[in-house]
């Protein structure tokens, strides 16, 4: 028997209601109903999740199996109906090397309800144009860590509020100075665009998606399938512990673009107004060194 027909199975004689201990706390934001998203008239959603080289396994696989496990009563019990999407149908490498045959290229994808954007390889104008085209009747395109620069690129974000992995809060201001970067949130929703903190912020995210499409009830019993004990879905502000920019010290070095922990001995740096700042890249000495007085100002 398979996980899915054990569920179903557990489902059926009620125990899938049985909610572990932490669901059955009192939710620290209630649900907002005009955030309600209808399910299409045949129940089933389309979610196209869209990757490239270097995608990293986390943002996708996690946003997958909540979809993937969303159970809900009625004639379609599984509504989110995934598929993978890349700009050919050539393998892919995603993060740690995995190998990844897309399901479909941008021109014979189905139209999507639902877009997931990882992070991955910086993507070509014809992946972005996919991206801006697919969302003007999308429900939710939704982006995993630096997925948000992927996104950010399309202009879909100008104007509004995003959030992205604690590392590249500085990176995407800089590159974006028309996106309001929130710093300490696990995910960020602004119409039908939502944008997702670092690595496993993405279920949590997912599992709103749930909660706005079917209900508190049906996203606690998703992540009680998976044996997830998470609460950030219930609270969009609940990466707290990143709303303030770690202080780097002559003791404890850190990138003054990513926050990263350096080496002094072998850390490239650069001086500005008396003080040293330390990188962990190349790449990030660079960025500081072009624009330092606005680094430090988002940083």
């Amino acid at each position: 028997m398979n996980r899915r027909h054990l569920l179903q199975l557990s489902a059926s004689l009620g125990l899938a209601a049985t909610l572990p201990g932490p669901a059955l706390a009192e939710p620290r934001a209630a649900t907002d109903d005009s955030a309600q998203l209808r399910p299409p008239a045949d129940g089933r959603i389309p979610v196209a999740f869209l990757i490239s080289e270097g995608a990293v396994v986390i943002d996708f696989a996690g946003p997958w199996e909540v979809f993937e496990n969303a159970m809900i009563a009625g004639p379609t019990p599984h509504p989110f109906q995934l598929y993978t999407v890349a700009e050919t149908t050539a393998p892919i490498r995603a993060s740690g090397g995995m190998r990844i045959v897309p399901d479909y290229a941008l021109g014979t994808a189905p139209a999507p309800k639902i877009i997931v954007i990882p992070a991955q390889s910086d993507p070509s104008p014809a992946v972005i144009d996919w991206v801006r085209t697919a969302s003007l009747t999308t429900d939710i395109t939704m982006s995993v860590c630096t997925g948000a620069f992927l996104l950010a690129q399309t202009g879909l974000l100008s104007g509004k509020s995003a959030t992205t992995h604690h590392g590249a809060y500085a990176e995407l201001a800089m590159g974006f100075p028309d996106i309001r970067v929130r710093r300490g949130a696990r995910f960020v929703e602004t119409g039908n665009l939502a944008t997702a903190g670092g690595l496993s912020s993405g279920i949590d995210l997912a599992l709103r998606v749930v909660e706005r499409y079917y209900g508190r009830a049906a996203a606690l019993r998703t992540a009680d399938n998976l044996e997830y004990q998470g609460l950030g879905w219930m609270n969009a502000d609940s990466n707290q512990a990143y709303a303030t920019a770690r202080v780097s010290t002559d003791q404890h070095p850190l990138c003054a673009v990513c926050g990263m922990d350096v080496e002094v001995a072998t850390a490239l740096r650069s001086s500005y107004r008396g003080h040293t700042y330390y990188f962990c890249t190349d790449g990030h000495k660079k960025l500081f060194d072009a624009r330092p007085e606005l680094i430090l100002s988002v940083g």
